[in-house]
This record gives C-alpha cells, sequence and structure tokens, in this order.
C-alpha cells in the first residue's frame, strides 16, 4: 500500500490535474491523504466533489508544510509514503516505477525521479536530471537538494525512524533538504533516471511562501552535511565557508579562508563517501575536482585581493625554486 501525501494550501488552480493524474496511476494500491492547511480558494470544496473512498481530506487551521505532511504521515497507513504537490503532475507509470524499486533495494529509505519542468501548462524544455546513484547522492547533498521534492516515494519506517519533517522555523524551510539530510546518514537513497512527474513552476507555494532566511538555513545544513561526512561532530568555519560558497554566498566568506584547507575537507568526505569501490573513488575524486574549481573561483571572484595574494605566492614560490634550480 502506497499512501500519496498530498498537502493543500490554496491550490485549486492546479489541484484538479494534480488530483487525476494520481487517481490515473497504472498502480492502483493506494491511498490519498489530503491535508488542507486552510484554504480559503475553495480547494476544500473541489475536494469534496470526488467520490473515490481512497481520498482521505482532513481540514486544520494553517500550520504550513512540515506540519501538514508530518498530520498526513500520522494518518497514513501504507509501506511508502509518495510526495504530490497541488500543482504537479505525477506521469501514469511513477508509483509502479517506485514501488518495484523500494521493493527490490530494502536498504533504500527514498527513491524520486527525473521530472519535467513546466511553467504554468506549457512544457519549458527543461527538465531536473539529477544523479541516480547513492553515493553521487550523498555527495550532492553535501551542498543542495539533488531531489524534487514532489517526486519522492519513502519507506514509511525510516521517516519515522529519523522523526519526521521538521517543524522547527530556524531549520526550515527547506524542508525537503533537512529531511533527506537526515536520512542518508542512515540509508541509501536512489533518483529513477527517467520523467515520472511533472513539476510546474509557479510564483507562489507552500514551501516558498516568506522565505527570507532559507539562505541562511540551506548553509547551515549544507555545513552540517560537510561536517558529518567529514568524520566531525559539529561544523566549523570552515565548513560554513564552503557552504557559503557553494550555494551563492562569497560575501558571507572572510579573508581568512584557504583553498588547501577547503580541498582536505573535500576529499575526507568524499573517501568516508566512497568507501572500498575504485569506481566510486574515482567519481568522487572527479566531483572533488569540478567543486574545488568551483569554489576557487567563487571566491577569487568575490574576493581579487585574496586573488592577487595567491598570484603573488605563486610567483614567490616559483622565483625561489628557479634560484634553486640555478644555484645546484
Amino acid at each position: 500500500m502506497v499512501s500519496v501525501l498530498l498537502p493543500l494550501f490554496n491550490g485549486k488552480l492546479y489541484l484538479d490535474a494534480a488530483l487525476q493524474s494520481v487517481l490515473s496511476q497504472s498502480y492502483q494500491h493506494f491511498e490519498v491523504i489530503v491535508i488542507d492547511d486552510g484554504s480559503t480558494d475553495g480547494s476544500h470544496e473541489l475536494i469534496q466533489t470526488y467520490a473515490d473512498p481512497r481520498i482521505r481530506l482532513f481540514r486544520q487551521s494553517n500550520q504550513g508544510l512540515p506540519a501538514a505532511l508530518n498530520r498526513a504521515i500520522g494518518l497514513s497507513t501504507g509501506e511508502y509514503l509518495a510526495r504530490q504537490d497541488q500543482d504537479d503532475v505525477a506521469l501514469p507509470h511513477r508509483l509502479e516505477r517506485q514501488v518495484a524499486f523500494l521493493n527490490a533495494h530494502p536498504s533504500h529509505a527514498m527513491v524520486g525521479t527525473w521530472a519535467e519542468i513546466w511553467v504554468g501548462n506549457a512544457d519549458s524544455g527543461r527538465r531536473h536530471q539529477h544523479p541516480t546513484e547513492d553515493h553521487i547522492l550523498k555527495w550532492e547533498l553535501l551542498f543542495n537538494n539533488p531531489f524534487v521534492h514532489s517526486s519522492v516515494m519513502l519507506r514509511k519506517s525510516a521517516v519515522q525512524q529519523v522523526g519526521g519533517y521538521c517543524t522547527d522555523t530556524n531549520r526550515q524551510p527547506p524542508e525537503d533538504y533537512e529531511l533527506w539530510s537526515r536520512l542518508i546518514r542512515s540509508f541509501e537513497a536512489a533518483n529513477i533516471p527517467e520523467c515520472l512527474q511533472i513539476y510546474r513552476e509557479v510564483k507562489q507555494s507552500m514551501s516558498r511562501a516568506g522565505e527570507n532566511p532559507f539562505l541562511t538555513r540551506l548553509i547551515r545544513i549544507s555545513a552540517e552535511n560537510l561536517a558529518w561526512a567529514a568524520g566531525k561532530a559539529e561544523p566549523d568555519e570552515a565548513f560554513f565557508a564552503i557552504a557559503a560558497l557553494a550555494n551563492g554566498a562569497a560575501e558571507q566568506v572572510g579573508p581568512q579562508f584557504r583553498v588547501r584547507l577547503a580541498s582536505r575537507v573535500l576529499k575526507a568526505a568524499a573517501r568516508r563517501l566512497a568507501g572500498p569501490s575504485p569506481n566510486q573513488q574515482t567519481q568522487l575524486r572527479a566531483r572533488v575536482a569540478e567543486r574545488l574549481r568551483a569554489l576557487r573561483h567563487a571566491y577569487y571572484t568575490s574576493h581579487p585581493s585574496a586573488a592577487h595574494r595567491s598570484l603573488n605566492l605563486a610567483h614567490g614560490l616559483a622565483s625561489r625554486l628557479r634560484r634553486k634550480l640555478i644555484r645546484a
């Protein structure tokens, strides 16, 4: 049994398409738990027009997306939890593919999919095509979120084990990134390399309204993930600097930042995530090099004086080396 979690807040415009896409799935052993989080646009009344007994509708005062999702999880009866947003569309074989994957991979707590990106009712031609393998996803989660939230299916027991969605406003949004970051420390994760969801870009959504400190929270979670991967209990200044640079906040990084230290941190994290597999080690070494190039560019672009110091140091070392060679 799959419990489809559909939190709802003033989503009438695309709600019918979202719900019909779930009801039309090739996999039919599911329930749809709709949590109306204080809608005032007629969304609740629209859901009430459906006679399908698999739809379970609940209403509450506006408490936000994480609280709505946690309530839905508490009411669910399925072994698996499938996220569905009010403005997105599940393509016909999504649930079938994800159930088959989780049945075949008991060590995995979650599986997402690739997604088409629509603007309104039009396909933009763009795609979310995130990595698919566990070790690469864990690497990418050190910096940001490589999953489309509304495409994810979760193993309910794993979500309950880590405590569900965080409702602490000092840590979310991003509620999805925060939860994935806890899950991957105990379980494996994957994305199915097939577009099985339509992700609709809209001006507002439940997770993005009023998100002033979003970047600050994102950087904190990223720094925590980096510390975990590097075997540290808590992130220090170096981890926060790497997280800030990775998320476009170079202005938060002071002149004391050292690329050499960042290199050591990232290499330690990659070794731990790759384990003994030579292929995984090779893949993550390439990602370390790519990430270091990006961090170096971000830092030196925003701190030109540091770039000059680095260049002068390199010239000085080269000059000393030449003098030694001449004397030899």
